[in-house]
């Protein structure tokens, strides 16, 4: 053998080597959680998934579990945020119950509110609602915000004013579905009742009653004709009924809705639980879904609506004009409630979280679901037990979704009774950001928040 052929030969293994070596390691990284390698950055941490044992939801293969950074934000002083990430950049949300740049907005009818302990009338507030709406002394007023800039952690929050409106014959009315979409925002409220009830906080879920519509990003509002007792789908909660579009919120599509899969608006909603009908803001037992194709002349006509009904003889999906045809699209007897999906475009993921707790004015459980499809099959990709430990209203805004869609922000509300302790490092009523880290492969390794970390 020459010198120069061995030279070659011991090139040609050296390549080899350094080749077969980057392969093993990038192999051994895909199968392994991500955790972190830059300078600085925190240790994540798995909140521990505690799965009820007659859970139906299969274990996603694909999204095994998520992993908080330790990064977080809270900003304003209110609950109820659902993002709508507009064409213009921005995002719009509702906000209820509390106080966004000195501007009030509250859900409850003034008798109740007025009841001891309640604690939102003040001299203040009433003279604001006067300033705003002089004649007829409104029953409720629900708020509307702008929320500019792209880094979770800096964003600006401005309010945008409050609408009043009443909530008769229920004793609040809250928001729920909103979307801005080609420069018109629709703002969706719904009737809920018996504040003092058996659960002490909202026992009763009402119906959704509309949409009132801007087309100038919130500075000016039409009301909805409709009414919380002659409301859209036609629901009541009265005389022991019960609804199945129970606080319906729009599935995010992304910025303008561009990731549609028709150009249809499609809203995700809770109903009660079976045999017995609990159902209260934060409770049920069944998942429903409408859609609609969005426009002003649309969005408050039940003919223009379409209702999941269940599936055919092959297994496709049924979408019927008839509400009475609707069937739930996931069910589990007292485990399900207060529900928002997101579109993940990166992973071609949808994200569902579901926010359950009966009686809601303890600690509530937040699940979270993948699926390929909006009808399913949904699997679950966490189970976490008193998140928050009293989280609600979660949601993952588009917009705060990497490229490669594995880190997102959760966005929910925490503590609405001032009462329970937080065990999430800055959670606190008001609009909460949780850096997350969507999971694949084994997470053993990532240490668990056991306990989890407090304020």
């Amino acid at each position: 053998m020459t010198k120069k052929t061995l030279v070659i030969k011991c090139n040609s293994f050296c390549l080899f080597t350094v080749v077969f070596l980057a392969v093993l390691i990038t192999a051994c990284q895909s199968k392994s959680p991500r955790t972190p390698t830059q300078k600085g950055e925190p240790a994540y941490r798995v909140w521990p998934s505690q799965v009820p044992a007659d859970c139906p939801f299969p274990q996603s293969k694909d999204i095994t579990g998520i992993a908080f950074t330790g990064r977080h934000k809270e900003y304003a002083e209110a609950d109820t945020w659902y993002p709508s990430w507009a064409s213009d950049g921005d995002m719009y949300s509702p906000y209820a119950d509390g106080t966004v740049d000195g501007i009030k907005a509250w859900g409850v009818a003034p008798e109740i509110m007025e009841h001891p302990g309640i604690g939102l009338v003040t001299p203040s507030t009433k003279a604001e609602l006067a300033k705003f709406y002089p004649t007829t002394p409104p029953e409720t007023a629900t708020g509307q915000a702008k929320i500019m800039g792209d880094d979770p952690l800096n964003l600006k929050v401005v309010s945008l004013g409050f609408y009043p409106a009443s909530a008769k014959p229920y004793g609040g009315r809250y928001p729920c579905g909103s979307l801005v979409y080609n420069g018109i925002w629709y703002y969706g409220t719904y009737g809920i009742d018996d504040l003092n009830g058996p659960c002490g906080n909202w026992c009763v879920q009402g119906p959704l009653v509309g949409f009132r519509i801007s087309r100038d990003y919130g500075k000016t509002w039409v009301q909805t004709k409709l009414t919380p007792h002659h409301n859209l789908f036609r629901e009541s909660a009265k005389n022991g009924a019960t609804v199945k579009m129970g606080a319906p919120h729009f599935v995010d599509f992304g910025k303008n809705m561009e990731y549609s899969p028709d150009g249809k608006a499609y809203l995700v909603a809770h109903g009660p639980s079976h045999p017995e009908p609990k159902h209260a803001w934060g409770s049920g037992g069944q998942i429903f879904m409408a859609r609609v194709t969005p426009s002003v002349e649309n969005m408050n006509d039940l003919s223009k609506y379409e209702f999941y009904a269940g599936r055919d003889n092959q297994g496709q999906p049924k979408w019927s004009k008839t509400f009475a045809d609707i069937k739930p699209l996931l069910e589990w007897n007292d485990h399900l409630g207060t529900v928002t999906a997101t579109y993940n475009s990166a992973l071609k993921k949808y994200l569902m979280c579901i926010t359950h707790g009966w009686p809601t004015s303890k600690g509530l459980d937040t699940m979270i679901l993948e699926s390929d499809q909006l009808t399913g099959p949904w699997k679950l990709v966490t189970y976490m037990e008193k998140f928050g430990e009293q989280a609600y209203f979660v949601n993952f805004p588009t917009k705060f979704i990497s490229s490669d869609g594995r880190t997102a922000w959760l966005c929910y509300s925490d503590n609405f009774t001032k009462d329970q302790k937080v065990n999430l490092p800055g959670g606190r009523y008001g609009m909460n950001l949780q850096e997350v880290k969507l999971l694949s492969g084994d997470i053993t390794g990532i240490p668990p928040m056991i306990p989890p970390p407090t304020q």
